[in-house]
């Protein structure tokens, strides 16, 4: 093992922010204010003069606004697109062929969670809960799911145990194969089994306690969901709602409904047949998201043309702007706070550290995050549970950055080199760290990361599903580790 890096107080500065940001959010409480206070104390403890300090708070926010933009654009897009079918009446013609399926909340819940998960393995989870969302989630909500669950259904389904397991593109068990030295079949078969364990734990405990706030199927949910969120979220309806259609003038919803059904149809017909064909993929992650926001911005245009309350090019362009301008003020609105946050966890990474920090091209970049797990690695014990947990944990806090993929050569190196004295398989285990890695940062446990996509299709806040999956995921997680160290 190579020679391990010194710890500088920059270090501990980024240790006990990161412990301080925990405790906030186990506490249900804001991080925000946390968050810039400890991006400016890790920035001071590097560079010693308080100036630059004061320049990283607002240099960590503009590195995670810049690395996170493309989201925010992908929700702005996708809510005027709703916005502009809300206004012609396209929305409810849109679900209307899915009643005879989605017959009650039930139902909705299983559906949407096989949906998603199938999708999601033949592109990456993001585009994937962008389309299923647009497409099903209306009738799910109208069936009577809750929309809060039905954002969690969506974050286990897609973000968890499609994106954990990655067995279809296979970058995920690729990269902890290639570090820890073993066939990346192996790591894939095995996180494909854990990742299914810990999502059926997951959505089996979701269920369980939302199944007594399931409803009858109503179309005054599908219209409280789409203009009174935060009392669909908190469950307080307390007035009678108009059930009749939205005006949509002389033009037909129908024929907008299905022009959105044709493109989003086509769209996964085009990302999920070269794999069927066993042809390498013309398009998959942020390529897949550029196609979703595109072909959003070209049927917000398509679909805004058919409102016939207002007439000529003056007004048709107007309305776009609004429904724009709305898609722009739901996203910031839902998403902004999660800026700061992510801007801390991104101090932490050698990769965007030295744009936050201004580090000089010559200088070293402090990689805070990693540098911790290596030291705390060697305290890891032989005891195969220890170490297995130690690995959950490594895995864990990987993730934590975000990104869920930038710690699986390190959670790869870990478990090839524990591995031996433990009898474990480091395949297994290697499996295991990405399960906490990929199910951290991934999507479902912390809320600055692909979590804000599922967070902005469910139009509910990103922080009430991270409180709702921390029980179920870990849970789920515990469990795989008990399977990984019982079944060898």
């Amino acid at each position: 093992m190579s020679e391990l890096p010194p710890l500088h107080a920059a270090h501990w500065a980024y240790l006990t922010g990161v412990l301080i940001i925990l405790l906030a959010m186990a506490w249900r409480a804001n991080v925000v204010g946390p968050a810039m206070l400890a991006t400016f104390a890790v920035a001071w403890a590097w560079t010693g003069q308080p100036l630059r300090a004061v320049s990283a708070v607002f240099g960590a926010s503009w590195a995670a606004a810049q690395s996170l933009f493309n989201i925010f654009l992908i929700i702005a897009l996708m809510t005027a697109l709703l916005s502009a079918m809300r206004a012609v009446g396209a929305d409810v013609s849109m679900v209307t062929p899915l009643r005879r399926v989605m017959r009650s909340g039930r139902v909705a819940f299983v559906l949407l969670a096989g949906v998603t998960y199938v999708i999601s393995l033949f592109f990456w989870p993001t585009p994937a809960i962008s389309l299923v969302g647009a497409v099903l989630l209306p009738a799910a909500i109208e069936a009577g799911l809750p929309p809060l669950a039905a954002a969690m259904v969506l974050a286990v389904a897609g973000q968890g145990m499609a994106l954990s397991a990655d067995v279809v593109i296979g970058v995920a068990p690729g990269l902890s194969a290639r570090a820890a030295g073993v066939d990346p079949q192996a790591v894939a078969l095995r996180a494909w089994g854990l990742s299914s364990l810990t999502g059926g734990v997951a959505l089996a405990w979701i269920y369980l306690r939302t199944r007594r706030h399931l409803r009858r199927p109503s179309a005054q949910w599908l219209h409280l969901w789409q203009g009174r969120v935060d009392e669909i979220v908190e469950g307080q309806i307390e007035e009678e709602i108009d059930e009749s259609p939205h005006p949509a003038g002389n033009r037909a919803p129908w024929l907008v409904a299905c022009s959105v059904w044709v493109v989003f149809a086509a769209l996964i017909v085009l990302m999920a047949l070269p794999h069927l064909l066993g042809q390498q993929p013309v398009l998959q992650g942020a390529g897949a998201g550029r196609l979703l926001g595109g072909s959003a911005g070209l049927l917000l245009m398509l679909v805004t043309a058919a409102d016939g309350r207002r007439q000529g090019m003056r007004p048709y362009l107007d309305r776009i702007g609004d429904h724009l301008t709305e898609g722009f003020v739901f996203a910031f609105r839902t998403m902004g706070c999660v800026l700061p946050v992510a801007g801390f966890f991104f101090i932490g990474s050698a990769d965007t550290a030295g744009s936050i920090l201004d580090v000089p091209p010559a200088a070293p970049t402090p990689g805070l995050l990693f540098d911790l797990v290596r030291h705390a690695q060697q305290y890891l014990p032989d005891s195969p549970w220890a170490v297995a947990l130690g690995m959950l944990g490594v895995g864990i806090l990987t993730g934590i950055d975000g990104s869920g993929f930038s710690g699986l050569p390190l959670t790869g190196a870990l478990a090839g080199a524990v591995a031996p004295g433990t009898g474990l398989d480091p395949a297994a285990l290697a499996a295991l760290a990405q399960m906490g890695a990929v199910w951290t940062g991934g999507g479902t446990l912390i809320a600055w990361s692909s979590l804000m996509v599922v967070a902005g299709v469910a139009r509910v806040p990103v922080l009430a599903i991270v409180r709702g999956l921390v029980g179920p995921v870990l849970l789920g997680l515990l469990l795989a580790t008990v399977v990984t160290v019982g079944w060898r």
